[in-house]
């Protein structure tokens, strides 16, 4: 690991000393915490993550080391790295803008990574990426001041060193709300994803749900389906989980129309994730509008969010978002508690929701709607991220619960 020192300065003067690793450069954005144990490649390769510094609240971090398999972000996935006005194009594998841990393990940065599954080590990964870390930080102390304070703007430097000067930049960064960036992570051509050698799930399917043969155990082959999904930063897991259930996507851009999706044939649409405030992503909310009885709809994460402003709910954005494998979700209709894992920062109000939404799901921790189904037509969604990488497996049967929506929409 590079010995070159480092400084975390968040807009509110708040700053922590430490060595810089990865690209040991510069990354700005907002802070969040992300409670993993593990899956640390996951949270950083997460699209939902774009513009985002996630600060590991789990103290040694990399001891596994990385590989192309735990890449959350689909190959087609390029974006701008993160800058106020994210206009320097740059190939991005990552979803995170930078990171921050208390112990990053680079023992075995100069040798083959003694951990069967792994490529290279973390560090190594992140100098490759383009991406800044910085290490050593008192992340438990950081982490209380962003519990307390909420999420925060800020930079991790290897270059600028003065605190003054890095002061004054952290605080002319740009507010999270109001940025669209849903529609600078997707795809920017169309095209169907064809999961290649080596695409693994994180963990393996339950009974009852749909194996690689897409197949229901138990049951009958399962006839092949089109689904439509508008990338507004999808997650290569989610697409596992939709082959899995014999269901193909057709990744379209975000800021397609509804009249062209309409006329691909598809047999369902979803929106899966995605960073940045919901409230600026009016054509995506618009398409959806257009869609909405036309065809079987999931929606998760920034997806679940669209549906609520497409039939007229509002949204509003969390003080430090939900970001972490181990947030308890109760469903309203069976009392069922599951461990979902989230990656989101706004959320939709529930004391006013349009007539025509009904809420299915509830955060146990802070009250928060997290699923809902749309009364009149074919729609439901989910605010958590039932494909679990890295998390639980509570909620893979949802895949196979829109896989059942659409063969009953289709009679």
């Amino acid at each position: 690991m590079s010995k070159k020192p480092a400084l975390l300065m968040l807009d509110d003067g708040t700053c922590f000393e430490g060595l810089a690793v990865g690209a040991c450069a510069e990354a700005c954005g907002e802070f969040v915490f992300a409670t993993a144990m593990c899956g640390y490649q996951e949270i950083l390769s997460d699209p939902a993550h774009y513009g985002q510094i996630p600060v590991f609240t789990a103290a040694h971090i990399g001891n596994y080391g990385a590989t192309p398999q735990d890449d959350e972000a689909t190959s087609l996935y390029a974006a701008p790295a993160f800058t106020p006005d994210a206009t320097a194009p740059e190939l991005r594998h990552f979803g995170a803008a930078g990171a921050v841990f208390h112990d990053l393990f680079t023992e075995a940065d100069a040798l083959p990574f003694p951990h069967w599954r792994a490529k290279s080590s973390l560090n190594a990964e992140l100098a490759e990426r383009g991406i800044t870390g910085i290490s050593g930080v008192d992340t438990r102390a950081l982490t209380l001041h962003l519990r307390t304070q909420g999420a925060r703007n800020g930079i991790i430097s290897a270059l600028d060193l003065d605190r003054d000067s890095l002061l004054r930049r952290a605080k002319a960064l740009p507010s999270m709300q109001g940025r669209d960036l849903a529609g600078m992570v997707g795809c920017q051509i169309s095209y169907a994803f064809t999961p290649r050698g080596g695409d693994l799930l994180p963990l393996s399917y339950s009974p009852g749900s749909a194996n690689p043969a897409g197949t229901i155990a138990g049951g009958p082959p399962q006839k092949p389906l089109n689904i439509a999904l508008l990338d507004c930063g999808v997650k290569r897991s989610t697409l596992l989980h939709l082959t899995r259930n014999n269901l193909r996507p057709m990744l379209w851009p975000a800021k397609t129309p509804a009249a062209e999706i309409l006329a691909a044939g598809a047999d369902g649409f979803i929106i899966a994730g995605g960073p940045g405030d919901p409230a600026a992503c009016g054509y995506a909310a618009e398409t959806l509008r257009e869609l909405l009885g036309r065809l079987p709809f999931f929606g998760l994460g920034l997806g679940h969010q669209l549906l609520g402003l497409a039939l007229g709910a509002k949204t509003y954005k969390l003080p430090c978002g939900h970001h972490g494998p181990n947030h308890p979700v109760r469903e309203v209709a069976t009392g069922k508690v599951s461990i979902t894992s989230q990656n989101h920062g706004f959320c939709l109000q529930a004391d006013n929701l349009p007539a025509r939404l009904r809420p299915t799901h509830w955060n146990l921790n802070d009250g928060t709607l997290e699923g809902m189904a749309v009364t009149d037509v074919p729609a439901f969604s989910v605010q958590y991220n039932p494909e679990s990488a890295p998390g639980e497996r509570d909620a893979f049967g949802l895949f196979a619960s829109f896989r059942k929506l659409i063969d009953e929409f289709k009679g």
